[in-house]
C-alpha cells in the first residue's frame, strides 16, 4: 500500500474505501473558499463486490492505494470456485468465480490472468 493525496486522484485510478479497494469512476473538485481547502467528492466501485462508495474530503488528506499484483496460474478443478496453481511458486489456492463473461472460458488445465488486491484475488482474464 502506498499513500497518495485525494487532489492527485483521476477516474480509473485505485484506491481503499472503507478497507475495499476500489476504481474511482467520478472526481469532482471544488474550488477553495476564504476559509478553507479545495474539497474532492469522488466516487470508487468495489472491484471484487461492484458496490458503489463515495469519499469527501480535503485535496491535500492523503488515501492508502493498494499495489496490484497480476500474476498467471494454472486452472486446477472447477466447482462453486475455482481451484488454481500460480505458474511461478506453485502455490495452490481458490477464489471466487470470475464475471459472465469469462465464467464460459474458465476450464480445467487453461492459464488465467489473476489479480492480488489487499490479500483478496481475482480472475481477471484467461489467456
Amino acid at each position: 500500500m502506498r499513500n497518495v493525496s485525494l487532489g492527485s486522484l483521476k477516474s480509473g485510478s485505485l484506491i481503499m474505501i472503507d478497507g475495499e479497494p476500489c476504481r474511482v469512476a467520478s472526481v469532482d473538485k471544488s474550488k477553495p473558499g476564504k476559509h478553507g481547502a479545495a474539497k474532492i467528492r469522488l466516487v470508487g466501485i468495489g472491484i471484487f463486490d461492484k458496490g458503489k462508495r463515495s469519499l469527501i474530503g480535503p485535496a491535500d488528506s492523503m488515501i492508502e492505494s493498494p499495489m496490484v499484483n497480476k500474476r498467471t496460474a494454472q486452472i486446477i478443478s472447477v466447482a462453486d470456485t475455482v481451484q488454481l496453481m500460480d505458474t511461478e511458486t506453485y502455490e495452490v489456492f481458490e477464489t471466487a468465480m470470475p464475471e459472465e463473461e469469462i465464467r464460459s472460458k474458465i476450464l480445467s488445465g487453461a492459464e488465467v490472468e489473476y489479480w492480488q488486491l489487499a490479500e483478496t484475488k481475482k480472475i481477471v482474464r484467461v489467456k
